[in-house]
């Protein structure tokens, strides 16, 4: 098993989250809202090269990393931040969003050209990435690239969590698996954590809600 990044931001049970993913011993990659807990100097960085996104930027960094930090803790905070931004197995190269980039990573429809420009460094038969949390997979010849979703917050209009199942030669398909949805929006809004009503939107719908 591995993890993609992005473990703790946007949920009311991060430390639970983290601790869950070490006592499995899954090794992984760093994603971009787990680096919002130790960079808050990456913000007007993040703002000047997507200016439109400034609201939720502000958002994430301001409201949901000091929240979510308090809830982990220093250690767990520290644990992440070693986690490395790339990963090998075998044939399987793994990355949050794009090789040396954690916030840049194409989309389901993008160009196969774009997709192979994007990855094609890694130099592996399969490439698996997350960030845009909307799975798929897509044989590009001379590699497959495949997203894997989200197990919490996918963005495929499907509110059901997604992972990615590889076997053992080199094939990936995307799996979902049901969940009590209106469990977990309850307790999310009874959290207190900032943002819950969003969010609770966001897993009902499995759909991104604009801040």
């Amino acid at each position: 098993m591995l993890q993609g990044g992005d473990l703790a931001l946007g949920g009311r049970q991060p430390a639970e989250v983290i601790d869950r993913v070490r006592e499995l011993g899954w090794p992984g990659v760093v994603g971009n809202t787990d680096e919002v807990l130790w960079r808050p100097e990456a913000l007007e960085e993040q703002i000047e090269r997507a200016p439109k996104l400034a609201p939720l930027l502000r958002t994430l960094f301001e409201e949901e990393a000091p929240a979510t930090r308090e809830l982990l803790g220093e250690e767990r905070v520290a644990w992440m931040g070693g986690l490395p931004g790339e990963y090998e197995d075998g044939g399987l190269a793994l990355v949050h969003a794009a090789p040396g980039n954690l916030w840049r990573a194409p989309m389901p429809d993008d160009r196969d050209a774009d997709l192979l420009k994007a990855y094609a460094e890694l130099d592996a038969p399969l490439v698996v990435y997350g960030h845009i949390h909307r799975p798929y997979v897509r044989d590009l010849g001379s590699m497959t690239v495949a997203n894997s979703g989200s197990v919490g917050s996918p963005y495929d209009g499907d509110p059901r969590a997604s992972y990615l199942l590889v076997d053992d030669d080199g094939g990936a398909e995307v799996v979902r698996v049901e969940y009590d949805v209106e469990r977990e929006v309850a307790g999310l809004l009874a959290s207190g954590y900032p943002g819950a009503a969003r969010i609770a939107e966001s897993r009902r719908s499995g759909s991104y809600v604009r801040v």
